[in-house]
């Protein structure tokens, strides 16, 4: 699945549609230019148990790393990804 990419000044989303009806996303804003919080991961019904909520926080994780931001993940989903993901914290915002 193609994950799609949508940034207006400091909020933006990384997201799944099929015929223009958005299925997945994963919506972030940037509080500084070296940070993201990703506020929100929500996957249709449709396409629930396809890893679509992972594709999308790893599609953000990597956005991260290819522009040195740290990421602040205040969403339940993408909480638990880094929790589990040890390869995911060097992108993990700590105080």
């Amino acid at each position: 699945m193609l994950v799609k990419h949508k940034l207006v000044e400091t909020k933006g989303m990384f997201y799944i549609e099929h015929d223009g009806k958005i299925l997945g996303e994963s919506v972030y804003t940037l509080p500084s230019p070296d940070k993201m919080i990703i506020e929100h991961t929500e996957v249709d019904d449709e396409l629930r148990g396809q890893n679509v909520g992972y594709q999308l926080v790893h599609t953000a994780i990597e956005y991260a790393r290819k522009h040195n931001m740290k990421i602040i993940p205040l969403c339940p989903f993408a909480n638990a990804l880094f929790k589990k993901k040890p390869e995911f914290a060097d992108v993990l915002y700590t105080k």
